[in-house]
């Protein structure tokens, strides 16, 4: 599959921000099974190698798994501070569990810091508060909480708020796996 074009944008974007952690950070929204939506921040974990797909891990215990489940259509929203720029991706979320075991998942889990790793050992998110202590010894191997998001686009909504006016593109995903893009106003 070929790269998209607007990769190459945010390649730039990236590239352009880098020295600001906060970059690496997204809005993610997913759509609950009563049709509501709800937002989150998650890390951006790179693209899957030669596609598309953005990468985002989570426990498998977590609200956002189940509304997947039921509704893989999502949304992201990423915005870059220090050139104002804006990324509107529209998409489905695929889930790479302890079910179907991949390389992918398996390269994810050894790039994460062993902070990041005894998250997936807490106790369940969300449960009450219990006096005993959570685990501080990263487990040897990968835990079944440990899920990898691949999410698709099918549509990116770019915005560049530099200039008067301001840049805006529009890139959509045909049925037969084609991008096109337009320039809008913005």
């Amino acid at each position: 599959m070929a790269l998209a074009p607007w990769r190459s944008a945010i390649a730039r974007s990236l590239h352009l921000n880098r020295s600001l952690p906060e970059s690496r950070y997204f809005q993610l929204a997913t759509i609950t099974p009563q049709g509501f939506p709800t937002n989150r921040t998650v890390v951006f974990r790179g693209f899957q190698d030669h596609t598309n797909s953005l990468q985002i891990i989570t426990d498998a215990r977590s609200e956002k798994v189940s509304h997947l489940q039921q509704h893989p259509q999502a949304e992201i929203c990423w915005y870059f501070t220090k050139s104002r720029e804006q990324f509107r991706f529209h998409g489905e979320i695929s889930l790479i569990t302890a079910d179907a075991p991949s390389e992918v998942r398996k390269t994810l889990w050894e790039q994460i810091s062993e902070n990041a790793r005894l998250q997936f050992i807490w106790p369940h998110p969300k449960a009450p508060r219990t006096p005993d202590p959570f685990p501080d010894t990263p487990p040897s191997t990968i835990p079944d909480t440990f899920v990898v998001l691949l999410f698709s686009p099918q549509n990116v909504d770019y915005l560049s708020l530099k200039g008067n006016p301001q840049h805006r593109y529009l890139y959509k995903l045909d049925n037969a796996g084609n991008w096109s893009m337009s320039e809008v106003n913005p």
